[in-house]
């Protein structure tokens, strides 16, 4: 029997966090940016045992949700390159006109 309440602290699923930065980035609207942290707080709570953890998974979500065309990763206030290769502080964004994909050579 166990000693007395404990606290378990749920890790939110791929979905809950997906769902959590979709609506952080859209609320601050186009040319804003989301640091990630931003979205383990809103899921974790202030205190850096309960968002901290969260800053991989944010991360894996943010690069799937990059590759899927539906958020922008930016480095220095320019899109990374590969998502899955960039190293350093970064923020999220909804994709601008502006932005370019890997692969994507189009011209502004």
């Amino acid at each position: 029997m166990p000693a007395g309440p404990s606290r378990i602290t749920m890790i939110p699923d791929d979905y809950e966090i997906e769902l959590t930065l979709m609506r952080l980035v859209a609320d601050r609207g186009a040319d804003k940016t989301v640091c990630p942290s931003e979205v383990a707080r809103a899921l974790g709570g202030p205190h850096p045992d309960g968002w901290g953890p969260l800053m991989q998974p944010v991360r894996r979500q943010a690069v799937r949700l990059m590759k899927a065309g539906r958020i922008a990763i930016l480095r220095k206030g320019k899109v990374v390159e590969d998502p899955d290769d960039f190293r350093g502080i970064y923020r999220l964004s909804l994709p601008r006109s502006s932005d370019h994909g890997p692969g994507n050579s189009d011209s502004v």
